[in-house]
């Protein structure tokens, strides 16, 4: 039963989840509350409000930090980084999406969970948001040395500093580019994040305004997840938050996009952090459906997946055999996030001049399958990874239910149906019917891209002075603002950095925050206790677990003595095992058996260092895929046969892996760069981290950029193959353990020796 100011609006079982889902009407301001009903005990809890933007200035972002920074019942600076230490939850965070804002946590504890609930809520919807914080938060201008009003004047900022780091990433700035273009008079075209030129416009009494008419109920979605009840939640939000408002009026919205009558190009430059020959981007991207229509989503999912899901797919295999560039574009594939879809595809590491040449090579694709249709078992294959990713349970310490609540949240905020997105086997089966038909994908290819005038080719190329010209306009602003202030203009920055500088030193009291103690702390953990047995003479560990219908299983080999070189080959050797051939099938005929029987399959090696001494370290190996229970015997087959039989001879292939392999990791560089800091800083701290730098460092980065320009010769590739096939026999003879993690099927795993 709900608690009395809620009324139930509908409730469904979906079996394939295994749990219940429930939608909610707060009667007095329209708050929506949606329940996931789940024998979980790491419960979910997110409050998400739609956040269109209406500019650059990255105002739901700016306010997304600025929230955080304390409310009115625990007015502290940073409570939630305070909370880290006062609490036992599993995850805590806040998002900004292309036109919504999230705030979820989830926790173990009913305690805990409801302690985060009060500090959450009471930020959300009654934040302090002072104006110290938000130019803490957001940005300021500030003297280079704050208290002496002769030197320069720069920005600073969190989300000011944050967005130009991430802005100076190649992947963001095309995509932001494509959605401006793609998307000019809907909210999309705007930077939800922020444009750092466009961030110093934004005022403190302007984000005080978003928050009012934002961050209300009416426009607000309470999602709950886990196996506490609905009706003690819904309790906590009236008592604390909704008795206090009344329903609004404004009805917010993300409007949909007018149509362009013909196919756009453009040209933009981005700052190159290497070479600048072969770096040009080029994509293409369309505007398809609206993504409420939750069956032509679908449709789009299927017919990107035709296309791009692996090497294949046809338009897949010909951008990456294609001599116009490196490597396909990492925008590739049909992002759903905004209203409308959009869906993308094109080159990375080519140049300018190829771009008509590469909207001719997309085209002809697309009028070929238009022509000649595709493989039923291409069409049965995407299927089956629409099922998968229905199911499939995220590993690491992001909470399932979150995942779960992530793909309701959007849909909710833009008016459309958030159980039918958790709840899409019958809208598969009605697609497995469709597939079908005859002409299917044909009408779907010639519907969503080639008769689709809502189109534009986006050319990126490198400037090598585009940085340079980016801080030269920024020093032109501030110089220019410098000299338009007057005496007492310059005494209030001073004075603001000054009580800035006070705010940030003083201490706040922790204990106006809610904790846990130790009697709250379970005596006991719950560690999964895994079933010894044997599997075609292999010794095998079998973890008991509901996995919603998926089986997950290892093979876990332990590393023997390798020599510098044979280590530094490590991480390619894994990035190849699984992209190649596998006994006398090809790569493209093992990409095709991969997608029919898995949900994925990867290799990677670890290394880490023994608890009593830390010069000593352990390495393994692991190959691992997972995918529905009902075909674990194929996916043990498929996991045997390519750690087994791998095969390194197919030489073009192995020279296309390489070049996106530095492709991809070049142009992480940006964005990774703290990550590849630290990652130096801490090498020469133990030979664990000695050999992470050497697998994931700048040293790989070079010794994988040098061997890139050595494989253009045919003599170092078929050394590179020999290279791969010596080491591979090195380590299929050490298979050590089979781990399989599932719900038990007849007892016993089907492993062929």
């Amino acid at each position: 039963m709900p608690a009395p100011s809620f009324e139930l609006l509908r409730s469904r079982h979906i079996p394939t989840l295994n749990l219940e889902a429930r939608e909610y009407r707060d009667k007095r301001t329209g708050a929506r509350h949606l329940h996931l009903a789940a024998d979980d005990p790491n419960n979910v809890f997110c409050v998400g409000f739609l956040t269109a933007p209406e500019d650059s200035t990255g105002v739901a972002h700016i306010l997304e930090h600025t929230v955080l920074c304390g409310g009115e019942r625990f007015a502290v600076r940073d409570p939630f980084f305070m909370m880290l230490r006062r609490s036992l939850n599993t995850f805590m965070n806040a998002f900004t999406g292309p036109d919504w804002t999230a705030f979820p946590f989830a926790s173990l504890s009913r305690k805990d969970f409801d302690n985060l609930l009060e500090v959450y809520l009471d930020a959300a919807f009654f934040p302090r948001l002072h104006e110290l914080d938000f130019a803490q938060e957001g940005w300021r201008m500030e003297f280079e040395r704050p208290a002496e009003p002769d030197s320069d004047l720069v920005y600073k900022g969190v989300v000011y500093n944050e967005m130009k780091g991430a802005m100076g990433a190649p992947h963001a700035r095309l995509w932001q580019v494509l959605c401006t273009a793609l998307c000019p008079t809907a909210p999309y075209r705007f930077n939800s994040g922020g444009e750092p030129s466009d961030i110093p416009q934004l005022s403190h009494r302007q984000l005080l305004d978003f928050h009012r008419r934002h961050y209300h109920p009416s426009n607000a979605l309470f999602a709950t997840y886990g196996n506490f009840p609905e009706r003690e939640h819904q309790e906590k939000f009236h008592r604390l938050v909704l008795n206090r408002f009344e329903a609004q009026k404004e009805t917010l919205c993300a409007p949909c996009e007018r149509r362009f009558d013909h196919p756009k190009t453009m040209s933009v430059s981005y700052a190159s952090a290497g070479e600048l020959e072969a770096s040009t981007h080029i994509v293409i991207g369309w505007l398809l459906g609206d993504t409420r229509d939750l069956l032509e989503l679908l449709r789009m999912h299927l017919l990107a997946g035709v296309l791009l899901d692996n090497s294949a797919c046809p338009l897949q295999h010909a951008l990456e055999t294609s001599p116009l560039g490196t490597s396909p574009s990492e925008l590739n594939g049909l992002s759903p996030s905004t209203l409308e879809a959009i869906f993308v595809c094109g080159l990375e590491g080519s140049e300018p001049q190829y771009a008509d040449a590469l909207e001719s090579l997309v085209l002809g694709q697309l009028q070929e399958v238009v022509t000649k249709g595709v493989a039923k078992d291409l069409l049965d294959s995407v299927l089956h990874q629409l099922e998968l990713e229905q199911r499939e349970i995220p590993i690491g310490r992001y909470p399932y239910g979150l995942r779960l609540i992530e793909t309701a949240l959007p849909m909710a905020l833009h008016g459309g149906d958030p159980i039918a997105a958790l709840d899409i086997d019958p809208l598969i089966d009605r697609l497995r019917w469709e597939t079908e038909q005859p002409g299917f994908i044909q009408a779907l290819a010639r519907r969503f891209l080639l008769e689709n005038r809502h189109r534009i080719r986006v050319v990126m190329a490198p400037d090598e002075r585009f940085a340079e010209q980016e801080a030269w306009s920024e020093r032109e602003r501030l110089r220019a603002t410098k000299l338009a202030m007057s005496a007492k203009d310059k005494a209030q920055v001073v004075a603001r950095a000054a009580a800035l500088a006070e705010r940030q030193a003083k201490e706040d009291d922790p204990n106006i925050l809610p904790r846990v103690g130790l009697e709250d702390v379970p005596p006991d953990l719950d560690i999964p206790e895994g079933q010894p047995s044997a599997c075609g003479g292999l010794p095998c560990t079998w973890y008991a677990a509901a996995t919603n219908g998926l089986v997950y299983e290892d093979i876990v080999a332990t590393l023997p003595q390798l020599g510098p070189d044979e280590l530094q080959l490590l991480p390619l050797y894994c990035d190849t095992l699984t992209q190649v051939g596998v006994g006398a099938l090809d790569y493209r005929q093992v990409q095709a058996w991969q997608a029919r029987v898995s949900g994925g399959i990867d290799a990677q090696c670890s290394v880490t260092a023994a608890l009593a001494d830390v010069r000593r370290i352990h390495a393994v190996l692991r190959v691992q895929a997972h995918g529905l229970a009902r075909n674990h015997a194929a996916l043990a087959e498929l996991l045997q046969q390519t750690f087994g039989f791998a095969r390194f001879d197919e030489l073009q292939r192995l020279r296309e892996l390489v070049a996106q392999a530095r492709s991809y990791r070049e142009s992480a560089v940006t964005e990774h760069g703290h990550t590849l800091a630290i990652t130096a800083a801490c090498s020469r701290i133990s030979p664990a981290a000695f050999v992470l730098e050497k697998w994931n460092g700048l040293t790989s980065l070079r010794e994988l950029k040098g061997l890139d320009k050595e494989l253009k010769q045919e003599e170092s590739l078929l050394a590179f193959s020999e290279r791969l096939k010596t080491l591979h026999g090195k380590l299929i003879g050490r298979i050590q353990h089979l781990l399989v993690v599932g719900r038990p099927l007849n007892g016993s795993v089907i492993w062929r020796s």
